[in-house]
Order: C-alpha cells, then structure tokens, then sequence
C-alpha cells in the first residue's frame, strides 16, 4: 500500500521496445530524461542543470500503444510507481530508477496531438447474420412469412429474492 507514485515531465531517449513476458503479457520499456532548467541571473536566461534518467515500464494495452505513438525526443507525461533499485555490475554498485507507467501522454504545453481511440477486437460470430427487411437473390422465391426471423416467447421480469430490500 505505501507506494511512492510520481509524475516525471521529460523527453523520451530510447525508442520503446516491445515484447511478450514469459507469462504472455505485453510489455514496453523505454529511457525517459528529465532535465532540471534554471534560471540564470547573469546571463538572463534559462539554463539546463542536471538530467535525471528513468526507465519506463509499461504493460498490457498501454505497452502497444506505447510502441504505437511513441518516438525518440518526444516529450512526455509519465505517471506511475517509483522503485528504486540497487545492482551490482563489474564490481560496482549501480542504482536505477524504474516506473511501473499506469499513464503515459504527450506533453500538450510543448506541441500538440492527436488521439485516436483503440477498440478491442471483438469476435465474429458463429453463424450468419441475417439482416431483416433485406432480400437476397436466394430468399426471392420464398414466401414472406418463411423470411421472417422468429420471434423469442416474453419473458417474465426478473424477481428480487424474498427478504431483499430495495432502495429508494
């Protein structure tokens, strides 16, 4: 329950790659860099400090549309879990920073974009679907009665268990 969540406002420094997890899973890892800028009262103007490196995991749906609408220098919006964590390579002991995205968007204060909705694939279904009020060529010498699709008998509505109480 004690997660630490975070909003990083950077550009994005790797192209996402994209790949299945061993359990079938999307997902999507990309480098994002957030840059400190300051103020710079000698020279009057704003000068780039320190750049702050995190990797961005992203899963499921938004994995794919990660990898679908996401390019090297775009800057972006990340939300998600922070983890910390500690390594040790060649003898050297490494921190990285790692967020688990739960929202990943174009930072509209530095361009602009434009969405488009992802539907879910839905599937065909099992047997033909015949359209009312349409004849085809085959049904042309049937009666019209036999064209008619059948009708389900009413059904009764639905009752509330004994002893439920109901709202008001």
């Amino acid at each position: 329950m004690n997660e630490t969540l975070v909003t990083v406002v950077g550009n994005v420094a790797t192209q996402p790659d994209f790949r299945e997890s061993a359990n079938g899973a999307a997902v999507s890892r990309f480098r994002l860099a957030a840059t400190v800028r300051r103020w710079d009262r000698g020279r009057e103007e704003w000068a780039d400090a320190y750049t702050s490196f995190y990797t961005v995991w992203a899963w499921r749906a938004l994995a794919a549309n990660v990898v679908a609408s996401v390019t090297i220098g775009e800057p972006l919006i990340v939300q998600g879990r922070l983890r910390i964590q500690e390594q040790e390579r060649e003898g050297k002991r490494w921190l990285s920073a790692d967020i688990d995205a739960t929202s990943i968007g174009h930072d509209l204060a530095r361009g602009t974009s434009a969405f488009r909705r992802v539907s879910p694939a839905r599937p065909l279904p099992l047997e033909p679907v015949r359209m009312t009020g349409v004849v085809s060529p085959v049904d042309a010498g049937e009666p019209a009665a036999a064209r008619e699709p059948a009708r389900e008998p009413a059904r009764e509505p639905a009752r509330e268990p004994a002893g439920a109480a109901t709202a008001l």
